[in-house]
């Protein structure tokens, strides 16, 4: 414990004051409020004798920064609904809770992915950037076609909260056949959206638009490679606003240039931030925006309270909110 008692923590980046708040009503916390994450030395030093930790998906936290904290470490409470980053086995072998922030970023996060569905598909930044350059003369019959979605087919992958939510959007507003892949069945989608459950090589072959909503695991890791983009559409859109890793960038920037598929919506990349030189960037099929899914204002404050709440229910021994490991 720090002075008077009060529990040390250490926050890796910024939150909102919903959360931060909490935090420092509550605990001798330190809060690193570079614009960058803290480099790796400097975090592994910062965490020392910390009863808490406040991380997010640029913190690699592993046996390393485990032992960097010391053996009073209680909990790390990750400010995201993903927990890829987190060494997970090592953290309950060690007695370590952990948890993340699910739940209240669903809408905002499929109203993310519909955006980049429709942006990509239509060719509005690619229209845009006609514009600032200049080049827009008059109005162009063949100019800047793109494809329809009125009726069309969405396969999504990770029939979860988010992945259900989009198709109610897409099912319910653009009237779209729902097919999906996972593991699990999800009745209530089925029965809201009349989606399917279908084969991997089935949704990859009769879906025009492509959706992911899946954890990033050793199962999912690169799925969408060079054959699963060669099943697809040529008229197909891919949205991914998961997981970078999901995909594999040199592939799919070759079934872009390639012509396999029609375009592409990101809001993840792998690596992340993505290289500006990187040639996917320049694609104007290609839409990639800076893992902003979450950026409402309801859902930033509601992950951070949820973060707040999780780490000082872990440092009082307490069950978490949102708990990933329950022991």
């Amino acid at each position: 414990m720090g002075v008077n008692n009060r529990p040390r923590v250490f926050v890796t980046r910024l939150i909102p004051e919903a959360g931060l708040r909490i935090i420092l009503d509550h605990c001798e916390a330190e809060v690193w409020e570079a614009p960058l994450p803290p480099p790796r030395e400097v975090l592994l030093e910062k965490v020392a004798g910390c009863d808490g930790i406040l991380s997010l998906l640029t913190e690699q936290v592993n046996a390393e920064l485990m032992d960097a904290a010391g053996a009073q470490l209680k909990v790390i409470s990750n400010f995201a609904v993903g927990f890829n980053n987190i060494d997970v086995d090592e953290a309950t072998r060690r007695r370590i809770r952990v948890g993340n922030t699910p739940g209240v970023l669903t809408e905002a996060t499929a109203d993310m992915a519909f955006a980049l569905l429709i942006s990509a598909s239509r060719r509005i930044v690619e229209a845009q950037e006609y514009v600032r350059g200049g080049h827009w003369k008059t109005w162009e019959p063949l100019g800047h076609i793109g494809q329809d979605l009125v009726g069309k087919t969405l396969g999504i992958v990770g029939m979860g909260r988010i992945g259900h939510a989009l198709a109610r959007r897409c099912h319910g507003g653009w009237g779209m056949r729902i097919l999906y892949v996972d593991k699990f069945r999800n009745q209530v989608a089925e029965e809201e959206c009349h989606a399917q459950q279908v084969e991997w090589d089935t949704l990859l072959s009769e879906s025009d638009f492509v959706s992911v909503h899946v954890d990033l695991n050793p199962e999912t890791q690169g799925m969408f490679d060079r054959d699963a983009f060669a099943k697809m559409k040529s008229t197909a859109v891919f949205v991914n606003s998961a997981r970078g890793p999901i995909h594999r960038q040199q592939d799919l920037y070759e079934a872009l240039v390639g012509g396999e598929i029609f375009a592409a919506g990101l809001d993840v990349t792998d690596p992340e931030p993505v290289d500006f030189k990187d040639p996917l960037v320049q694609l104007p099929n290609c839409v990639i925006a800076p893992h902003i899914a979450s950026g409402t204002v309801s859902s930033r404050n509601g992950m951070a309270e949820i973060a707040a709440d999780n780490l000082l229910a872990g440092i009082q021994q307490q069950p978490l909110r949102c708990w990933v490991n329950p022991m």
